[in-house]
């Protein structure tokens, strides 16, 4: 491989995009097509580096099945960083078992990061944990290491094991600044600052506070009853009762829960759950209707016991009652939230990432915009999503640095 190659390969690997561009920037060759868009996608020109990876893998000749994977690799890093994630995830993993039956080791390993930070990014918890735990960090470069801390810590968060996601981000830390390349570090520093902001806020009996991530994980580990609006489940000491596939329900037990101990009338029930203003006997019926089916569900854990005027929570065993609410309380803030990040989101990936309806997702996009909370650009299926502004470092794309090299 020719000099100036090999020079904007080490300027890719050190983290300096333009620096490669500088030296095969009018080149169109296969490696330096591969090389190029590695530096767009660094460089946040992700359409421009899908086009040219995509080319360089249609250069690359019958014999260079490496070379072709490693493409496959990069543009799957594009996809995830552009947050489509539809992507062909069996060609993703063709590729990687070409890397490993070649021995590049490092970027079979990367391919399995990124199909780790992709179940990460689905709730997939346990598929991203168990393509994890295949991979051995000996093996790869410091890089590879600081993606393979960083979404060990994303799973951490997510599960709420807040010590074992701050010793992950520690390792992160030190591979970052081993790897010396500013934008890992970026990608660290952005997980410690989600790490120590507000988790989630605490309602008991009509006053809130925010809690951090060691809060929520001490609550949900004390004997209080716990209203779960972050994942629409109702808990305590151990036993967990998931609403999430009926939201009247849970809409019930969370009105019931912010006004414990007091009761809440039949009027405040049917406006909440059934978001109607007037109550009227067939609609008192049908609260009827659902408070029978909420006692049968709440049953190991609580009763719902019946008022003069309406009806109040009863736990069993707790002796409180907390309900644990979103850090901001409006109906469109889990989408708001995936936006939080930085990244563009095509409706179809948040879709995927909430486990609902693309319809669903349009609407509240397009209630989020009439409140100029989001802002769109492109057209058609190439129209992405993303939040106005952005306090911090955005999630930064990480691609093989020896995309071409071999």
């Amino acid at each position: 491989m020719d000099s100036l190659i090999n020079a904007a390969a080490r300027a890719l690997a050190e983290g300096d995009p333009i620096g490669a561009l500088k030296r095969i920037a009018l080149r169109k060759d296969a490696p330096a097509l591969a090389l190029r868009g590695t530096a767009m996608a660094q460089l946040g020109e992700l359409a421009r580096a899908k086009a040219l990876l995509r080319s360089a893998a249609r250069a690359f000749g019958p014999q260079e099945a490496v070379a072709r994977a490693r493409c496959v690799v990069a543009e799957a890093e594009v996809a995830l960083a552009s947050r489509d994630l539809g992507w062909p995830a069996k060609a993703l993993d063709a590729a990687r078992r070409t890397l490993s039956t070649h021995g590049d080791v490092a970027n079979a390993a990367y391919a399995r990061y990124l199909q780790s930070r992709r179940f990460l990014l689905i709730g997939k918890l346990d598929e991203a944990e168990r393509t994890l735990a295949r991979l051995d960090t000996a093996r790869v470069p410091p890089a590879s290491r600081t993606v393979h801390e960083l979404v060990l810590a994303g799973i951490q968060m997510r599960r709420l094991r807040t010590k074992a996601a701050r010793a992950a981000l520690a390792r992160a830390t030190e591979a970052a600044i081993e790897a010396r390349i500013p934008a890992l570090m970026a990608e660290v520093e952005s997980a410690l600052r989600t790490l120590n902001a507000p988790a989630a806020r605490q309602i008991v009996k009509g006053e809130e506070r925010l809690l951090l991530f060691d809060d929520v994980e001490a609550l949900l580990a004390s004997p209080v009853f716990v209203v779960d609006a972050c994942r629409h489940v109702v808990r305590q000491a151990g036993t967990a009762i998931a609403l999430a596939k009926r939201p009247v329900l849970f809409t019930l037990v969370r009105a019931l829960g912010e006004a414990w101990p007091a009761e809440v009338s039949r009027e405040a029930l049917i406006a909440r759950a059934f978001r109607l203003k007037l109550a009227d006997e067939s609609q008192r019926a049908r609260l009827r209707v659902e408070i029978g089916r909420l006692r049968r569900v709440l049953r190991p854990l609580a009763a719902v016991s019946v008022t003069p005027r309406g009806f109040v929570l009863a736990p069993r065993r707790a002796r409180e009652v907390v309900v644990l609410a979103l850090p901001v309380d409006e109906e469109d803030a889990a989408v708001l939230a995936l936006l939080g990040d930085g990244e563009s989101w095509s409706t179809s990936a948040l879709a995927l990432a909430l486990g609902t309806s693309q319809r669903t997702v349009q609407r509240a996009l397009e209630s989020l915009a009439a409140a100029r909370k989001v802002q769109a650009f492109g057209r058609g299926r190439a129209r992405r999503w993303m939040r106005p502004q952005v306090l911090g470092f955005t999630t930064t794309l990480l691609l093989p640095a020896s995309l071409p090299v071999g």
